[in-house]
C-alpha cells in the first residue's frame, strides 16, 4: 500500500450496453494502482442507480463491490460520495465493503495541501428546477414512501429517468466547461476560498477532465468520467503533483464506445 490519493467518478455502471466490460476495466484498473494507493476516492454516480433496500441488493456490480472490499480489507482508506444518481446509497458499502459514506463536499488533508471534495449535482444553484427535485429525492418521507414499491417498478422507472436525464443533457450540449460564472460547482467553490484557504477542488458529476485555476493558490480539477471516457486524477504527496490521468491512453483500459476524446 502507498501513499498516492486517487479520485474517479461517474461510471454509470448499470447503463449502456457495455457496463459490465466497464465494470471489469475498473476493476483492471484498480489492480494496476492499489500498490501505491493510500486513499481512493468514489466522487458519485458509479452506479447509474442503486437504492437500498433493507433485504434485497441490487443486482450487478459484484466485481466492483468485491474490489472496494478487497482494497478496504487490505488498508486502503476508501471514500463513496454519493451523486445525483445514486443518492440512495445509504450504508451498504460502509457495513459490507468498509467505505467511507459522504454526501455533503468535505475538506481533507494530504501532504500539507487542503482538499475541498465532493460530486458537484446541487451546487451554486444555477438550476433551481434540479434544485427542486434534490429536495424530493434527498426526503425521507419520499425514500421511505419510495421503498414500500417492489424493485420490479422501482428500477425500470429509475431508468428511464436516467436515460432521459443523460440525453437532455446531450442535446444541450453543456458537457464542456461553459466558463466560471455558469459552472456551479466553480460558483460554489469561490464561494468556499472566501472563508478559508483550499489547495485543490476536486468534483466530479461534469464529465469534463479539466483542471483550472481559480483563485489564488487554488486549483479546480474535475475527475472527467468513466463512462465514455476513463478518466481518473491522482494526487502523490512526496512530490506534492496533482494531474488528471487517462486509463485507456495509458493501456490500463479501453475507451468506452463513442469517446469522443474530450
Amino acid at each position: 500500500m502507498g501513499d498516492n490519493v486517487y479520485f474517479i467518478s461517474d461510471a454509470h455502471l448499470g447503463s449502456g450496453a457495455d457496463s459490465r466490460e466497464r465494470e471489469r476495466q475498473l476493476c483492471r484498473w484498480l489492480d494496476a494502482v492499489k500498490a501505491d494507493c493510500g486513499e481512493l476516492f468514489l466522487l458519485g454516480d458509479m452506479f447509474d442507480f442503486w437504492f437500498t433496500y433493507r433485504y434485497v441488493v441490487p443486482r450487478g456490480h459484484v466485481r466492483l463491490l468485491g474490489k472496494l472490499a478487497e482494497m478496504s480489507d487490505a488498508g486502503v482508506r476508501v471514500h463513496f460520495f454519493i451523486g445525483n444518481h445514486d443518492m440512495w446509497m445509504f450504508d451498504y458499502l460502509e457495513k459490507e465493503c468498509g467505505v467511507a459514506m459522504h454526501d455533503e463536499p468535505e475538506v481533507f488533508c494530504f501532504g500539507g495541501k487542503r482538499f475541498l471534495v465532493g460530486h458537484g449535482d446541487g451546487l451554486g444553484h444555477l438550476d433551481r428546477q434540479f434544485d427542486m427535485l434534490r429536495k424530493v429525492f434527498r426526503s425521507r418521507l419520499n425514500q421511505r414512501l419510495f421503498a414500500m414499491l417492489p424493485p420490479s417498478w422501482t428500477f425500470p422507472i429509475a431508468n428511464r429517468w436516467s436515460d432521459n436525464n443523460k440525453e437532455k443533457h446531450a442535446r444541450e450540449d453543456c458537457l464542456h466547461y461553459m466558463g466560471d460564472e455558469r459552472e456551479g460547482i466553480v460558483l460554489y467553490c469561490k464561494e468556499r476560498l472566501k472563508a478559508e484557504r483550499i489547495d485543490y477542488c476536486v468534483f466530479g458529476h461534469r464529465h469534463t477532465p479539466l483542471t483550472r485555476m481559480i483563485g489564488d493558490g487554488c486549483t479546480y480539477v474535475n475527475t472527467g468520467d468513466w463512462l465514455l471516457n476513463r478518466n481518473y486524477a491522482v494526487f502523490t504527496p512526496s512530490s506534492g503533483e496533482m494531474r488528471l490521468g487517462d486509463a485507456a491512453a495509458e493501456g490500463l483500459a479501453e475507451p468506452g464506445p463513442g469517446a469522443d476524446g474530450r
